[in-house]
């Protein structure tokens, strides 16, 4: 069949339309991580593991400058390695969940913050971006235990509250990506934390930290992953002691905070992260 020249101009734009939208699917799905070099600010969000909380730390009277041996420090030593000015700005909070970084009206368990805001967390976050545009990198988060933990002794509802916090942390990602479209943006994985119940807790956590990098992929945001480092490989024995080595969950009842050498070790992990050049 002879097309016309109308014909012939409807077609064409047919398929560019077609080959433009498979195009931008395409390169949509295909696209990894954001990747940018440390940039004048750190910005750090989150929950206690952010704050760098230790149990035996926690002392009536206790100051945020008590707390300088958390993955946010070891992370900024090496990122002062490459970027000397950086400055470091903390908003982590201890007790807050993917609700409360939302909506505000947390207090923190009482603690003396390392960085003050107002309001909710999510939007203290988006008005230090809005106000210094394009000069924070990286961003880290380490949000979820506030929501999941202990998955355990939650018996059926530890699957509805895995969906729940799928939701709610998927949507702030989505939020903080527009807020920094630029900004290299690194999650904490998730890891069973639960010494006592290995074997039990493994599929549980593995399905929050699928969660989680299900949530970061879909926001260009990269995981750090914690499986890994604290429970590691091998028998439920060997990870027992590898949690028991790296958090305070088997000496100070059940406190799965860790240990200054596993915020080390959670440092080292967001290093690896970011691509960032490891320097010694």
């Amino acid at each position: 069949m002879r097309l016309t020249l109308p014909n012939k101009l409807l077609l064409v734009a047919v398929v560019a339309g077609f080959l433009t939208f498979s195009g931008t699917a395409t390169s949509g799905a295909s696209q990894g991580p954001v990747y940018q070099p440390p940039q004048s600010y750190y910005l750090a969000l989150g929950d206690s593991m952010a704050y760098g909380f230790q149990g035996p730390k926690a002392k009536p009277g206790a100051r945020a400058s008590d707390f300088r041996t958390g993955y946010v420090d070891g992370f900024a030593a090496a990122l002062k390695k490459l970027s000397p000015g950086i400055r470091v700005v903390n908003y982590g909070c201890p007790g807050e969940s993917t609700v409360t970084f939302v909506r505000g009206g947390w207090n923190c368990d009482g603690a003396e913050l390392h960085n003050k805001f107002r309001g909710s967390q999510l939007a203290a976050a988006e008005a230090f971006l809005r106000a210094h545009r394009g000069e924070v990198s990286p961003i880290t988060v380490t949000l979820w235990g506030g929501d999941v933990f202990p998955l355990t002794q939650r018996g059926k509802q530890a699957r509805p509250a895995i969906s729940a916090f799928a939701t709610h942390f998927s949507s702030i990602l989505r939020q903080l990506r527009a807020a920094a479209p630029n900004a290299e943006i690194i999650v904490t994985g998730a890891w069973n934390p639960e010494a006592d119940h290995i074997k039990q807790g493994q599929p549980l956590y593995r399905s929050v930290d699928a969660a989680i990098k299900r949530a970061a992929a879909a926001s260009r945001i990269r995981v750090a992953e914690m499986f890994p480092v604290f429970d590691g490989t091998g028998n439920a024995g060997a990870q027992q002691h590898r949690l028991c080595a790296l958090t305070f969950y088997c000496s100070s009842k059940g406190d799965p905070h860790p240990t200054d050498a596993g915020y080390r070790a959670m440092a080292k992990a967001f290093l690896t992260a970011s691509g960032y050049p490891q320097t010694p």
